[in-house]
C-alpha cells in the first residue's frame, strides 16, 4: 500500500500568464504558496480474490475490469501513462472540497501519479510529477487551464515560477527571513463564499480573450516583482496587501465571470473593517476570498464576514509526498 500527501496551493499573484494563450508571446510568472491543506491518495496492490480487476472510489465507485473502462479522466490518463493497467486499487480524501479555487484537481493529478510510480517503484522527481500532471490535463483531457497549480503542489513552499515560450518552467523558491515569512502568514486570512464552480468554465473564456487582455495580464505578472521585493527586503508588509488589492482589481476586468455582486460585496466588506487587500482564490465565481489584515483589525473583518466560514491554514513548506509504504 502507498499514500501520497499533496498540498493545496493559494497564488498570490499572476494568475492567467500561466495559461499557454499568454505565454507563448511572453514569460508567464506567478507567485504561489502550499498550504496544510491537502489530498491524499492511498494505492493499494488488489489480490486475485476481487472480483474486479481496478476498484476506484472518490466522489463515486468505479468497479471495473480494464483501463478503458475507467470513467474518472484523469485516472483513466495516469493509469495509461503509468503503465499500471490492473489489480490496483485507488481511493482518495481531501480537507477541501474541489472547485473552490485552492488547485484541488491539479493537486490530485500530481499525487495520484506520485503513488503509482511509487507503486511501480519507480522514484519521480517534482519537475517530471508537474510536467506529467500537466501532460494529462492540459494535452490529452484538454482542460482550458494553466501550469501553476501542478508545479507548485508537486514543488511545495512560496515559489515564484515562470512558464516560457518554448514550454519550460522555472520555479525558485522564495527567500525571505523567517520573521517575515511568519508575520505573513499570520497577517493573511481565508474565508469560505459557499460557492463552487467548475475552474475550466471561466478560463475557457478567459483564454479566449487573451489576446485583447494582454497588457492587464502584463501588469498582473508585473506585481510578481514587486511582491518578492516586499519579501526579500522585509519592507513594510502593508505593501503586499496593497499588492493584492492591485492584482484583484486587474483581475476582475479580465472577464466578467470572474467576480459577482455577492463577492464583491464579502470583498467590500472585508475592506471596510480593515483588510489592506484580497483576491478571490483561483479562477474566480466562488470559493475562497484571501485577504492581507493587519492583526489589530482582524476580528473586525471576522464579524464583517460572520456568515462566511472560515479556514485557519500555515504555509505548507513540502510538496507532493509519499507519507506510508508498505508491502
Amino acid at each position: 500500500m502507498i499514500i501520497t500527501r499533496t498540498p493545496f496551493r493559494v497564488s498570490f499573484c499572476g494568475g492567467g500568464t500561466d495559461l499557454r494563450s499568454y505565454y507563448q508571446h511572453e514569460v508567464g510568472a506567478v507567485v504561489s504558496a502550499t498550504i496544510n491543506k491537502y489530498i491524499y491518495i492511498t494505492v493499494n496492490r488488489l489480490t486475485r480474490y476481487f472480483e474486479h480487476a481496478i476498484s476506484l472510489k472518490y466522489s463515486q465507485t468505479e468497479l471495473v475490469n480494464s483501463v478503458e473502462e475507467v470513467r474518472h479522466p484523469i485516472i483513466r490518463e495516469a493509469l495509461k501513462l503509468t503503465g499500471v493497467m490492473d489489480r490496483v486499487e485507488i481511493a482518495s480524501m481531501a480537507d477541501i472540497p474541489s472547485g473552490t479555487g485552492l488547485g484541488s484537481s491539479s493537486a490530485y493529478a500530481v499525487s495520484l501519479l506520485h503513488a503509482l510510480h511509487t507503486f511501480k517503484g519507480e522514484a519521480v522527481s517534482a519537475k517530471k510529477l508537474a510536467e506529467e500532471a500537466c501532460n494529462i490535463e492540459i494535452e490529452t483531457l484538454k482542460d482550458p487551464i494553466g501550469k501553476q497549480d501542478q508545479f507548485i503542489a508537486a514543488y511545495g513552499g512560496i515559489c515564484h515560477i515562470r512558464f516560457n515560450p518554448d514550454e519550460n518552467v522555472f520555479v525558485d523558491p522564495v527567500i525571505c527571513p523567517l520573521e517575515t515569512k511568519k508575520a505573513l502568514q499570520n497577517n493573511l486570512m481565508i474565508f469560505y463564499t459557499g460557492i463552487t464552480r467548475r475552474a475550466g468554465d471561466i478560463l475557457e473564456v478567459q483564454k479566449a480573450e487573451t489576446v485583447k487582455k494582454l497588457e492587464v495580464l502584463r501588469a498582473m505578472k508585473d506585481l510578481c516583482a514587486d511582491l518578492i521585493e516586499t519579501l526579500r527586503t522585509s519592507r513594510s508588509l502593508n505593501d503586499f496587501g496593497e499588492i493584492l488589492h492591485q492584482g484583484w482589481l486587474l483581475k476582475k476586468s479580465l472577464v466578467q465571470e470572474i467576480s459577482n455582486d455577492t463577492i464583491n460585496d464579502y470583498y467590500e466588506k472585508a475592506r471596510s473593517a480593515g483588510a489592506i487587500g484580497g483576491k478571490l482564490l483561483g479562477a474566480g465565481g466562488g470559493g475562497f476570498l484571501l485577504f492581507y489584515v493587519e492583526p489589530q483589525n482582524q476580528n473586525s473583518v471576522r464579524q464583517a464576514l460572520s456568515t462566511l466560514p472560515e479556514l485557519p491554514f500555515q504555509f505548507e513548506p513540502q510538496g507532493s509526498k509519499v507519507i506510508y509504504i508498505s508491502d
